[in-house]
């Protein structure tokens, strides 16, 4: 029988204003969980009509981007743009500068947009590489079925391994990434690298971790413990429909240095990236010339 991470700590996410319109639930990068190391931020975001986030530079971590609902249009410097519908993800890695724009997509039918960003750090020896985009739609995440397709639970990998499914996602640092959907109550166990970080967002429904018997309800990010004894996590869905998602990111040891969405280990090293994107040099030579198109619609 394999031994079960425990929930740590319990923080929840309260809706707020962000971006221009935009609500979120925000547990990572709040006052209650700043450090989480790889994590630097969750985002669990609402974009109703006339919300979005325009134009804006990253440099020195990761943004992953999986919807929910909705859709989602992406445009950056580089000349990339695409759009994310629900059930998608799009994993940029913004290394050494990079600027974009992120626009909800409305449609009389479609749902008003709504999914997940998730910042991870990037390991210091990769912070200043060219940026780059790995992108899945809906029907290109593979989905693990740990009971068989008429079990109560089917797992989307969006990175990682999971009940011999494997995403073809391969992150910059250890990084796996599951959406645990439950049709009815049901139990599983998720395998996870030894010693890594790990999180639970729920989402719907309510949900035991381990042997602890309370059930854990929406919008809170469970912190689970990482014993070097204990190989996975034990899941228990007690409603129907019950639905999260499940983080576990390798710890990286290294300062975090922030600033708004620039990330870096130094305070010398945000200088140095404040100079450059004032200037328009190193990964920001578009700074002050580029204008997405979804952004100024």
């Amino acid at each position: 029988m394999s031994t079960s991470r425990k929930v740590v700590q319990k923080v929840f996410a309260a809706e707020v204003d962000e971006g221009v319109g935009s609500k979120v639930r925000r547990s990572i990068g709040s006052p209650q969980l700043r450090n989480l190391t790889p994590f630097l931020m969750l985002d669990h975001f609402h974009a109703p009509a006339g919300a979005g986030f325009p134009d804006h530079p990253h440099r020195g971590q990761v943004t992953v981007t999986y919807m929910l609902e909705g859709a989602s249009l992406h445009e950056d410097s580089a000349g990339h743009k695409g759009k994310i519908s629900a059930g998608g993800v799009q994993w940029m890695c913004a290394g050494r500068g990079i600027i974009h724009a992120e626009m909800p997509q409305y449609a009389p039918d479609l749902p008003e947009p709504r999914g997940l960003q998730l910042w991870v750090d990037l390991p210091k020896e990769y912070k200043m590489v060219e940026p780059s985009y790995q992108e899945l739609d809906p029907e290109e995440i593979p989905t693990a079925y740990p009971q068989g397709e008429d079990g109560p639970v089917k797992i989307k990998v969006i990175s990682g391994k999971s009940h011999g499914a494997e995403s073809p996602v391969r992150p910059l640092g250890g990084c796996w990434y599951f959406h645990v959907i439950f049709s009815r109550p049901g139990t599983v166990f998720q395998d996870l690298p030894a010693g890594w970080t790990a999180f639970i967002y729920t989402l719907k429904g309510a949900v035991r971790v381990g042997s602890d018997p309370t059930p854990q309800g929406p919008y809170h990010t469970l912190v689970l413990s990482a014993a070097s004894n204990e190989a996975g996590v034990e899941l228990t869905a007690t409603e129907e429909n019950t639905e999260l998602v499940l983080i576990a990111g390798e710890p990286l040891d290294q300062p975090v240095v922030q600033y708004g969405p620039f990330v870096m280990t130094s305070r010398e090293e945000i200088q140095k990236t404040i100079i450059d994107y004032q200037y328009g040099r190193n990964g920001f030579e578009k700074a002050h010339t580029w204008k997405s198109e979804i952004g100024h619609l």
